[in-house]
């Protein structure tokens, strides 16, 4: 359930965590305009940010999550996002962290490993991937099932769930088609999203945006919105939805760059 949020913020939050959705689906680098299409302007370089969000179901307030870009040695980064619930939800499952390291290649984001922790009051479940580069080939191990213990063949473009909100947010242009293949927690989907003509003004907390939408598509039973405003380095809202009912609403409080 958790790993639904983190390919979207996950769609994740890459918690997202668990999708559904056409396997083995053809890799596809960051989108290009069409020839109808206006110039997109050069996606701003990576930089270090925290954000904090307040997560909902149905109006009800279940904790709050964190999403962390840090840059590491080397040209190397890692993004982390840790969600906490609190009374009944932090004991019903809501208290797990994700996190990817990646490089990048060109503007495209080429991840190197990616573990998963959930927690409970009396359980701890964790998974650990590695994307080998040079034998194309990622792996995961620790609490996995058995049938999602053997290698996967890696293409140009993969992403984990986390990287797919970072790619999101540098893609994202008005009526732009979105499309990337999510290889993470030993499991390969297609994820196709549409971003929206006009903009729409987004609250979030005290915060305002006047924000793109950007939905997932053909999705089955799941949906998955965010909401991405230029100049703001996270996605400033994530809905995901499953039968028509809202799992998780998570809400920008703040955001701010670190050194």
């Amino acid at each position: 359930m958790l790993t639904r949020i983190g390919a979207a913020l996950l769609v994740a939050a890459s918690f997202a965590l668990g999708t559904s959705g056409p396997l083995q689906a053809q890799a596809v680098a960051p989108a290009l305009p069409s020839a109808t299409e206006s110039p997109v302007p050069a996606p701003a370089p990576l930089e270090p940010f925290v954000a904090t969000y307040q997560v909902f179901n149905g109006g009800r307030a279940l904790g709050a999550a964190t999403m962390q870009l840090s840059a590491l040695e080397g040209g190397r980064w890692r993004i982390d996002l840790s969600m906490r619930g609190t009374g009944l939800f932090k004991v019903a499952g809501l208290n797990a962290e994700q996190s990817t390291v990646f490089d990048q290649r060109g503007e495209t984001y080429r991840p190197l490993s990616q573990s998963t922790v959930r927690r409970t009051v009396f359980t701890r479940r964790q998974t650990t991937g590695t994307y080998d580069w040079a034998s194309r080939r990622a792996v995961w191990t620790g609490d996995v099932k058995e049938t999602r213990r053997r290698p996967i063949e890696l293409r140009d473009g993969d992403l984990s769930g986390l990287l797919i909100n970072l790619a999101v947010i540098r893609d994202a242009q008005p009526g732009r088609s979105l499309q990337y293949r999510y290889v993470d927690d030993g499991r390969t989907r297609d994820h196709r999203y549409v971003v929206a003509a006009e903009r729409e003004s987004v609250q979030a907390g005290e915060l305002g945006f006047n924000a793109m939408r950007v939905e997932r598509v053909s999705a089955g039973s799941e949906e998955t919105v965010l909401w991405v405003a230029e100049g703001v380095p996270t996605p400033v809202r994530l809905l995901q939805r499953e039968n028509g009912q809202d799992t998780y609403d998570l809400r920008l409080v703040e955001y701010r760059g670190v050194p």
